[in-house]
C-alpha cells in the first residue's frame, strides 16, 4: 500500500486497488475514463463478443449461433427457427436453440447489471479506468457483484458504517498507507462517543478494516479458487427434534437423518430434498469448509494486508484481528451461502430439465382415435364420477356411482349399463384416490363378462390437474351445465382420446410429473415449460377448422388475444379455406403469420367441402403460384378483369394440408412440375414414387442448388409432399397400455418379469406402473444404455419389460425395486 498514489482515498478505494493489481486483461493507466461508452439501446459496451461466449458455451459453430441470435432479435419463435431455418442454424434442434436463447438472456442480464453498477460508481465520482475495464470484462453476474461490493452503500446499522460515521475512515486509511508511523492516540476524541478512548478507536478501525478485507474482490476470488482447488466442502445433515410442526413430514426424509457428502458429489434431487426438509424444519443442514482451505485463506490475507516493514505491535495485532474477523464472520459465511446458492440453482435447472422431458413425453402421448370412451374419476366419499364421450370428444352422458359404499354391488351396474347404451369398450380410469379399488371392480366385471359382447378394456390415465381444471373459467365456458365433478371425468376421458388437446388447458406444474417443481422459482419454471408446450403443439400442428382456442393459443407466433380473434373469425365467416385467410384477421400481421403459418393446417375434410372441390392447380402453366398473403380476385367469365370491385375469394390450396411453409410454395410448385406430379397426389404412394425418381436422377444437393435453397428446406418440401396428410409425429411413441385385470402385490415375487409403463422420470431413475397398487422404481444403475431407443432416455409413456429385484414392505408403504430387462419397445 506504500506505493499507492498520494490522493485521498476512502477505505473502499483502497479495497479496489487490490483488485486492480491482480486483475487480468486490464488496460494501461493512461486510458481515458470517457471510455465508458454507453449504448442507448443495450447499455455498457462490453469487451466480450456475445456470440463468441454463446458459441463456446453451447459448443456450436459461431456462424450458426450468430444466426440464432439474429433470428431471435427479429422476433422469431424457437419452433419456427428449428423447423424452417435449419440452413442458418446448422440443423440445431429446438432444445439447443432454447439453450442459446436462455444463455443469451443471461448475458444480457450481465450487461444490464454492469451498466447499472457503472452508472452508480460514476455518479459517486469514484470510477477509474481499470475498474471500468474490469466491469467490461465481467462475464457473469457474480463477477459484477464482486466488483461492485466495495462501492455498495452498506446498511446504516453495520459496525463498519457506524465507525465511518464517527469519522474513523481516515484512521483506517492512514493505518494501511503508513503503518510504521500510525498512532491511535491521534484519533482519540474524548468528546465523541465511540472515540473517547484508544480501545474504542481501535475497535472502530478494526470494523472498517474487516469490511475492507471482506469486500476485497482479490480476497473473494482467491477464496473461490481455494474452494475449487482444495478438498471440497462437505454437506452434513442431521435430524431435528420432532415437533407438532414437522411431525407429518419427518418420515419422508429418513435417508437424510445422518447424511454427509461432498458438494462435488451431491445429486440434484438430494439438494432439493435437503432444502425442502430444512424449510420444513425437519433437518439441520451444515456446510463445512475444510481447515486446510481456511488456513490458506488466512495466509493469503496476511500476504496481502500485513505491513512489509516493522510497525507498532498494536498495528500488527489490529490487522491480524481484522483478518481473523473477516475470514470467520464474513468470508466463510459468504462462500457457504454462495456454494449453497449455486447448488440450488444447479439442482433447480436439473429439476426443470427433467420436468420438461417428462412434460414433452406426456404431451406427445399418441391419441386413441375413433373410440367412444368412458372416463372414471374415482373417489370414496363422493363416489366414482362417470362420463361418456363420443369418438370426437362430445359429451354423451354423465353419472355418479357409489362403488365403495354399502350398495357398491348394485352401483356397479351403472357402469355396465352406461357402457352398453353407448357401445363403449374403452375406459379411462383416473389414477387418483380409490384408483386401485375401482380398478379391481372393473377387472372383476371384465372377467365375469358383465359387459356381454363388448370387449371392454381399461387404461390408467394421469388425472393430476383435472380437479383444478374442472373449476377453471375455461372449463366453465366449455361445459357450463356440468357439475365440476363431472367435468373431471370428461377431462379424464378426453385425455385418453387426445392428450395434447386436453393437457394444454392445464398449468403444466399441476400435471404431477417431475419432482420438487413447486420449489423452483415460478418464472424460471413457467418460461421453460411454456416453451416445451409451444414446441409440442406447434410440431404436432393443428387444423384451423377444428382446433380449440386453448390449443391455438399455444401455437408459435400466436397468443391468447390472437387465438381468440381466429376463433371469432371462424365463427363469423365459417370454415377456413386456406392459410392466407389469417392475414384478413385484424391484429395478426405478417410477422405473426410467418411464425404460425407452417404449424396450422387446413384439411379439405374440415372445410365442409368435398375433397374433390375446385382447388388451385399448382402445376398449370398459366397459373401463377399464390404468394403468402396474396388473394385471388373473383373475375367474370371471358373478361380479364371485372369493372366493379368484387369480394375476395379464397381458394383451397392443397399445400395447406402439409407442413410446408407458405414462403416455400413457389418452389414447391416448381418441384411438382419437375417431378411431373399433381397436387392431388400429396401424401399418396404415387407422389412418393415420382419424387424418389426425381431424386435418383438429380440428387438432393443438386436439386436444392437449382432452386437456390438449402438442403434442409428442400428435404422439408420433399417430406411434406410425400408424407400422409394425416401424419402425426406422436405415432412414433408408445400408445397407452390397456389392461383387463389387476394384480395384487401379494402375487408378486422376486424374479417376476412384467410389462409396465413409465409414469415419471427423476434424476435417480424411472417410476413404472406394473399394474399393482404401488409403482416400482428402476434405479439408474439398473437401466442399461444399450436397452434404450437410439440412446434416448426413458420418458413417461414408454412401454417397458422389467424384472422385480426386491419388494420391501414397511408399515403401509411398499417399495418395489425393478430392473430394465429388455430393450424398450
Amino acid at each position: 500500500m506504500r506505493n499507492c498514489p498520494s490522493r485521498n482515498l476512502t477505505g473502499n478505494h483502497l479495497s479496489i486497488l487490490h483488485v486492480l493489481r491482480k486483475m487480468d486483461n486490464t488496460q494501461k493507466d493512461g486510458a481515458s475514463t470517457s471510455a465508458a461508452k454507453m449504448d442507448a439501446s443495450s447499455g455498457l459496451m462490453m469487451n466480450w463478443n456475445i456470440v463468441d461466449l454463446l458459441s463456446q458455451s453451447v459448443y456450436e459453430k459461431y456462424w450458426a449461433v450468430r444466426n440464432v441470435v439474429d433470428l431471435v432479435e427479429e422476433g422469431c419463435s424457437v419452433p419456427f427457427i428449428a423447423r424452417y431455418r435449419k440452413e442458418r442454424t446448422n440443423n440445431m434442434e429446438a432444445d439447443k436453440i432454447r439453450e442459446v436463447v436462455s444463455k443469451l438472456e443471461e448475458l444480457k442480464s450481465v450487461q444490464i447489471k454492469a451498466t447499472t453498477a457503472v452508472k452508480q460508481i460514476e455518479k459517486s465520482g469514484k470510477m477509474t479506468d481499470r475498474l471500468l475495464n474490469a466491469f467490461k470484462n465481467a462475464e457473469t453476474i457474480e463477477e459484477v457483484k464482486v466488483l461492485f461490493v466495495p462501492y455498495k452503500t452498506g446498511a446504516k446499522t453495520t459496525l463498519a458504517e457506524r465507525a465511518r460515521k464517527l469519522g474513523l475512515d481516515p484512521a483506517a486509511e492512514s493505518l494501511l498507507r503508513w503503518p510504521a508511523k500510525f498512532q491511535l492516540t491521534h484519533f482519540v476524541d474524548s468528546g465523541v462517543k465511540g472515540r473517547s478512548s484508544v480501545a474504542e478507536v481501535a475497535k472502530g478501525i478494526e470494523h472498517i478494516l474487516t469490511d475492507i478485507i471482506a469486500k476485497s474482490s482479490t480476497v473473494v476470488n482467491k477464496l473461490r479458487q481455494l474452494v475449487k482447488q482444495n478438498p471440497p466442502p462437505m454437506i452434513q445433515t442431521s435430524q431435528r427434534a420432532i415437533t407438532e410442526e414437522n411431525q407429518g413430514a419427518s418420515d419422508t426424509y429418513v435417508l437424510y437423518y445422518d447424511f454427509s457428502t461432498s458438494v462435488r458429489s451431491i445429486k440434484p434431487h438430494q439438494v432439493m430434498a435437503i432444502n425442502r426438509a430444512e424449510v420444513l424444519k425437519v433437518l439441520n443442514v451444515k456446510l463445512c469448509i475444510p481447515d486446510s482451505t481456511v488456513t490458506k485463506l488466512k495466509t493469503f490475507c496476511h500476504s496481502q494486508w500485513m505491513p512489509k516493514t516493522r510497525c507498532p505491535e498494536l498495528v500488527t495485532k489490529l490487522i491480524q484481528s481484522s483478518i481473523s474477523e473477516a475470514c470467520s464472520k464474513r468470508l466463510l459465511p459468504m462462500i457457504i451461502r454462495e456454494i449453497r446458492s449455486n447448488l440450488t440453482k444447479t439442482a433447480e435447472k436439473a429439476s426443470v430439465d427433467v420436468f420438461a422431458l417428462n412434460l414433452r413425453r406426456l404431451l406427445l402421448t399418441p391419441p386413441v382415435r375413433g373410440k367412444v370412451v368412458m372416463g372414471l374419476d374415482p373417489g370414496y366419499r363422493n363416489g366414482v364420477k362417470m362420463a361418456i364421450t363420443s369418438a370426437t370428444g362430445q359429451i354423451l352422458e354423465t353419472d355418479v356411482a357409489m362403488l365403495h359404499g354399502s350398495h357398491g354391488r348394485r352401483e356397479t351396474q351403472k357402469i355396465v349399463e352406461m357402457a352398453k347404451r353407448h357401445g363403449c369398450e374403452t375406459i379411462a380410469l383416473g389414477n387418483g384416490t380409490a384408483c386401485r379399488e375401482t380398478e379391481g371392480i372393473l377387472s372383476n366385471l371384465i372377467n365375469d363378462k358383465a359387459f356381454g359382447n363388448l370387449k371392454v378394456m381399461y387404461c390408467i390415465v394421469n388425472e393430476d390437474g383435472a380437479s383444478i381444471y374442472s373449476v377453471s373459467p375455461d372449463a366453465k365456458k366449455e361445459m357450463p351445465d356440468l357439475d365440476p365433478n363431472h367435468r373431471s371425468a370428461v377431462s379424464i376421458a378426453r385425455r385418453l382420446q387426445d392428450p395434447l388437446v386436453e393437457l394444454v388447458k392445464i398449468d403444466p406444474k399441476h400435471l404431477g410429473i417431475g419432482m420438487y417443481q413447486h420449489d423452483v422459482h415460478d418464472k424460471f419454471l413457467k418460461e421453460a415449460l411454456d416453451g416445451v408446450v409451444e414446441e409440442c403443439v406447434s410440431f404436432v400442428g393443428v387444423d384451423l377448422n377444428v382446433c380449440s382456442e386453448s390449443l391455438l393459443r399455444k401455437i408459435a407466433g400466436l397468443n391468447v388475444a390472437r387465438a381468440k380473434k381466429i376463433i371469432e373469425y371462424r365463427e363469423k365467416n365459417g370454415f377456413f379455406v386456406n392459410r392466407e385467410q389469417l392475414l384478413d384477421i385484424k391484429g395478426l400481421g405478417p410477422k405473426s403469420y410467418q411464425q404460425c403459418a407452417g404449424f396450422v393446417r387446413v384439411s379439405p375434410e374440415s372445410t365442409g367441402h368435398d375433397i374433390q372441390a375446385p382447388v388451385v392447380d399448382l402445376t398449370a402453366e398459366d397459373n401463377e403460384p399464390i404468394k403468402p398473403g396474396s388473394k385471388r380476385k373473383a373475375t367474370s367469365s371471358g373478361k380479364s378483369k371485372a369493372k366493379k370491385k368484387k369480394k375476395t375469394e379464397f381458394i383451397q390450396n392443397p399445400l395447406d394440408m402439409t407442413w410446408i411453409h407458405p414462403e416455400s410454395y413457389n418452389i414447391t410448385t416448381e418441384v411438382l412440375s419437375r417431378a411431373e406430379a399433381s397436387a392431388s397426389d400429396i401424401g399418396k404412394p404415387l407422389m412418393k414414387t415420382k419424387l424418389q425418381r426425381l431424386l435418383q436422377s438429380t440428387g438432393m444437393r443438386r436439386l436444392a442448388e437449382e432452386f437456390e435453397v438449402g438442403e434442409p428446406t428442400m428435404q422439408l418440401i420433399i417430406d411434406g409432399l410425400q408424407q400422409p396428410v394425416d401424419r402425426d409425429i406422436r405415432e412414433a411413441y408408445d400408445k397407452p397400455l390397456f389392461k383387463k385385470n389387476l394384480q395384487s402385490i401379494s402375487d408378486l415375487k422376486r424374479g417376476d418379469v412384467l410389462t409396465g409403463r413409465v409414469t415419471n422420470m427423476t434424476h435417480f431413475g424411472a417410476f413404472v406402473d406394473i399394474g399393482v397398487q404401488n409403482n416400482g422404481l428402476i434405479h439408474n444403475s439398473n437401466i442399461r444404455p444399450n436397452f434404450l431407443k437410439k440412446g434416448q432416455p426413458l420418458g413417461p409413456g414408454d412401454k417397458v419389460e422389467v424384472k422385480i429385484l426386491q419388494i420391501q414392505t414397511a408399515g403401509r408403504k411398499t417399495k418395489i425395486g425393478l430392473e430394465l430387462c429388455k430393450p424398450v419397445m
